[in-house]
């Protein structure tokens, strides 16, 4: 039997998801001494302290990190297509299309191209929220609660990150709380949408 364009996205927001989940983790344990707390999370395709001054660059880190999230992006668009397809739902679709040029972006520009990555940081986390959020429409209780809670998370911690309150998790401890829940987001409604047979 043939997916469903809510399938095929589901397949693809899914899939992107948990390679990059395994991914994260893989090029966290291959860096030297890497701090979840005082690292962020783009140190580990290039960590430029300072802003781009003596980066040092880790393999295969960096190469697991970049590639990782690089395919996130690709498949977050692939997914935002077939969502398209099957909801016709413009605001959803730029959102998501969003998230995945901002997960693009960071893979191709890392912390070594200084304000292209820092752009590309902030739209994935801002659109990864308000996707999280919007696309609750399409989902059934309760997993259009857990969406906008989700969503509410990662846009709160992103507020609390931007104005440098960390709650006393550090700086990469704090950005993990922006990042987090859109994952498990991700893979959530990247599952609920497989469930889609029309």
């Amino acid at each position: 039997m043939a997916l469903s364009d809510a399938s095929k996205a589901g397949v693809a927001i899914f899939v992107g998801a948990v390679q990059f989940s395994i991914g994260l983790v893989l090029a966290e344990i291959y860096y030297p001494n890497y701090n979840v707390s005082l690292n962020y999370v783009s140190d580990l395709g290039a960590t430029c302290p300072g802003g781009g001054a003596a980066c040092v660059i880790n393999q295969p880190t960096s190469m697991i990190f970049n590639t990782s999230i690089v395919i996130l992006g690709l498949l977050i668009l692939v997914g935002a297509y077939f969502l398209n397809r099957a909801f016709h739902w413009r605001p959803a679709t730029i959102l998501i299309a969003l998230a995945g040029i901002g997960a693009l972006g960071v893979g191709l520009f890392p912390e070594t191209t200084g304000i292209w990555h820092q752009l590309f940081s902030l739209v994935v986390f801002l659109f990864g929220g308000l996707s999280a959020i919007v696309t609750a429409r399409f989902q059934k209780k309760p997993m259009l609660y857990f969406s906008v809670i989700l969503g509410l998370a990662t846009l709160i911690a992103l507020l609390l990150y931007m104005a440098g309150d960390y709650l006393g998790l550090g700086a990469g401890g704090m950005e993990r709380m922006v990042v987090y829940p859109m994952l498990v987001w991700s893979i959530g409604f990247g599952g609920h949408l497989m469930a889609i047979e029309h």
